[in-house]
């Protein structure tokens, strides 16, 4: 009698970790359809923002306080002018264990681009603090803009159908 309870007992805990494990490979191995670059090239053919440029290497570092190693790929867009609060980010992780401090990165990038507009273009400020922060798996999607909902809808769409 006590064999065949401990046999049950061994069987349904050896079936919850295995169901448990199957669940964060599932959440892990989302992939978009094509790189960061693209993602936001395409995003960008498709809803008109102002002329935005791609960061390098060492201005992530700078601007948004995220060590570019993290990163297995990436493009971040920042406006051209200094008076339009609108950028673009399509981060993939290297490690899904990077996204929380990815995700502070990026909270501390709006809050330093909200008290940049606070007192310089209410409507920048305004927009600034709409911000919208997406995690799929271990892609990472940061926008600024009047038409974040419709940028939000168009990266979604990188991940349908897998």
């Amino acid at each position: 009698m006590k064999k065949g309870t401990v046999l049950i007992l061994l069987t349904v805990m050896l079936s919850l970790a295995l169901s448990a494990c199957s669940n964060n490979t599932k959440q892990s191995s989302i992939e978009a359809k094509v790189a960061p670059k693209e993602m936001a090239d395409q995003i960008l053919k498709q809803i008109e923002q102002p002329m935005l440029m791609e960061l390098e290497d060492e201005m992530i570092q700078k601007l948004y306080h995220l060590d570019p190693a993290l990163l297995e790929q990436h493009t971040i867009r920042v406006p051209l002018m200094n008076v339009k609060t609108n950028e673009i980010a399509i981060l993939k992780a290297k490690d899904a264990k990077d996204i929380p401090v990815i995700e502070t990165a990026i909270k501390q990038r709006a809050a330093d681009v909200q008290k940049q507009f606070e007192t310089y273009l209410p409507d920048q400020y305004e927009n600034a603090k709409n911000y919208k922060l997406v995690v799929k798996g271990n892609y990472v999607l940061f926008v600024i803009s009047e038409r974040a909902d419709d940028i939000v809808k168009a990266y979604d769409a990188f991940f349908e159908a897998q």
